[in-house]
């Protein structure tokens, strides 16, 4: 793009002819040079919870940030992975391409994902690849790797202590162990995984604890920095939860990471 979108309004991140879009949400304050956020909100890869995706944009954006909400694909649209990944990727992507057009630092490019969307924002930051430059679309040429992750409750696992209904969507009926386990981030990190602040509820009674004690655990293993929260309280799907603290751990985060 030679310009800068709409602010709140959607456009097709491929053609019109697939549902994926892309909303952004510009912060009020200019900035030169600023960070952006890509969300992925959640919903099973059935539906997208609206207060994981514009409810987000709106608290990041009042913090300075410009924010992109992904529509990805979804199973119940009758789409499998690797379109949801696919969709992310180019997102990632299209805002770093378009950095300098539309006043962003290329190296300050965050995601953000709940639940279902968690489990596809791990995904990418554990299965990203730098561009490839001979690819005629010149967006292929940059980097699809996020700068910093934020999880929210993800799903992270399609083997145990998954969340069935994520798995369905995403895999379709049954999928193959080697698809389990390739599509099960806490396998998939990297000393190139990006630093991740992570939190979740205890008594989570949808996408157990254990998916991001486990990937915590693996990005500790690979030397990835990261912040863990696991909070005591609280059901599954709280987005920014009426001043849940969690939010204003992640801002702490995120501005000693000098993304701010």
């Amino acid at each position: 793009m030679n310009t800068r979108p709409q602010g709140e309004k959607a456009f097709h991140l491929w053609t019109d002819q697939l549902p994926t879009t892309l909303t952004p949400y510009w912060p009020e304050r200019a900035n030169e040079r600023r960070s952006a956020i890509l969300i992925l909100p959640g919903g099973g890869y059935e539906g997208l919870a609206p207060h994981e995706g514009e409810g987000y944009a709106r608290w990041f954006a009042a913090r300075g940030t410009a924010c992109f909400v992904l529509n990805y694909r979804l199973g119940s649209q009758g789409f499998h992975h690797p379109a949801m990944l696919g969709d992310a990727a180019r997102a990632l992507r299209l805002i770093r391409y378009n950095a300098k057009t539309w006043d962003i630092d290329p190296g300050k490019i965050a995601i953000i994902g709940s639940s279902a969307g968690g489990h596809l924002t791990a995904t990418l930051l554990t299965q990203f690849d730098e561009g490839n430059p001979k690819a005629k679309d010149p967006v292929d040429h940059v980097s699809s790797r996020p700068d910093f992750g934020i999880l929210c409750y993800p799903v992270i696992t399609m083997l145990e202590k998954t969340h069935g209904g994520s798995r369905d969507n995403l895999l379709g009926p049954n999928p193959s162990e080697e698809l389990q386990r390739k599509l099960s981030a806490e396998l998939q990190v990297t000393p190139q995984t990006p630093p991740c602040f992570i939190w979740h509820t205890w008594e989570d009674g949808a996408v157990p604890v254990e998916n991001s004690l486990n990937f915590a655990a693996a990005l500790r293993r690979n030397g990835v920095h990261f912040d863990l929260h696991i909070y005591e309280r609280g059901n599954h799907g709280l987005g920014l939860g009426n001043g849940h603290p969690w939010a204003s751990q992640c801002e702490y985060w995120l501005r000693e990471q000098k993304f701010f």
